[in-house]
């Protein structure tokens, strides 16, 4: 009878056992399990946003040259605000001449260049290059020069101000300063730029119609102020005291165009110029240039950085980004905070 009972205790101990140790095996085992899924999860989230964070894109900013202050100034501030937007950026100057701005991209594109940032010397003749730079997945931003209507589906975006807007302020300045009508010339930018195209444009849709005379008009081979002043004299040998005014499309060239009015006796012209740098606001300072009509290369570089991150990480931005124009004038000169080139 004890030897029954024995054995019925042993068989007992046993079950209970079995019983006992499996719910502590289990629990012990998903307990293990679910850290290791939990930190692989996090792992597998916290990835892509540390690469994100730490990611640098390579961009190039092609330029038709950097003796030109304006686009020496942009370089200046796609430089200082580049790292902000995850971007590193090099320049290549195209020494106004197109068949270098072309081998700059062939060049951006053969060293995977992210995003390519242009203000090219001719609108046209450029764009079998950024074709081509579009084809290999570049990311195309107009800098200050936009594409023809026709062209602009091989560009992602235009960041500058509207030159014919530019243009329409100038010519208007004129209808407003010569109520009863003046006789006046115009020295144009680079020959085939787009500002010089869209500025000559909107000046010439203020202008006809009204009582102001255009006599005569030349665009310069670069935008140097050398260029403009000798296109000044000739208007001077040409015309002398008909010029009572002059629309020069950018402000260092104006400066060139005082020169020569001054040489010549000319003191009373009324002369309008296009950019709102150091020397378009000295002028209206001293009364030598009537309008400066300016625009902000640093709002413009960072805009042209904002839309090419947006664009490399699929986000939203707009296509065309006008930069708000500046008129200055001897009433607000002194007001307006003076420009850094």
């Amino acid at each position: 009878m004890s030897k029954k009972i024995l054995v019925l205790l042993l068989a007992l101990m046993m079950v209970v056992g079995v019983f006992a140790c499996a719910p502590v095996t289990a629990p012990a085992t998903e307990a293990t399990q679910a850290p290791a899924a939990d930190t692989a999860a996090a792992e597998a989230t916290e990835a892509p946003a540390t690469d994100a964070a730490t990611m640098t894109y390579k961009a190039a900013f092609i330029t038709q040259a950097l003796s030109n202050e304006s686009q020496a100034y942009a370089w200046k501030q796609l430089q200082q605000y580049a790292s902000e937007y995850g971007f590193t950026v090099d320049v290549f100057e195209g020494q106004n001449d197109v068949q270098n701005e072309a081998k700059a991209v062939s060049t951006c594109i053969a060293q995977d260049y992210d995003a390519i940032f242009i203000n090219p010397s001719d609108i046209n003749a450029i764009v079998p290059s950024l074709m081509e730079a579009k084809e290999a997945g570049i990311v195309i931003g107009m800098f200050s020069s936009d594409l023809p209507a026709e062209s602009q589906q091989y560009r992602d975006f235009f960041c500058g101000v509207d030159d014919t807007m530019a243009g329409q302020t100038a010519g208007q300045a004129f209808v407003d300063h010569f109520p009863d009508g003046a006789t006046i010339v115009e020295v144009g930018g680079q020959a085939g730029h787009d500002a010089q195209i869209k500025r000559a444009d909107g000046f010439r849709q203020v202008i006809d119609g009204s009582k102001i005379t255009l006599l005569d008009s030349q665009n310069c081979s670069g935008w140097v102020t050398a260029d403009a002043m000798a296109i000044m004299e000739d208007f001077i040998v040409k015309y002398g005291t008909q010029i009572q005014g002059v629309f020069c499309h950018w402000d260092n060239g104006a400066t060139g165009v005082i020169e020569a009015l001054k040489n010549a006796g000319m003191t009373d012209v009324y002369v309008v110029a296009v950019d709102g740098c150091r020397a378009g606001y000295d002028q209206v300072k001293a009364g030598t240039q009537a309008v400066s009509i300016g625009q902000s290369f640093t709002n413009m570089a960072i805009k042209s950085l904002e839309c090419a991150k947006a664009k490399l990480e699929g986000k939203a931005f707009d296509a065309v980004n006008f930069i708000p124009l500046d008129v200055v004038t001897k009433d607000n000169v002194d007001i307006l905070p003076y420009p850094e080139w």
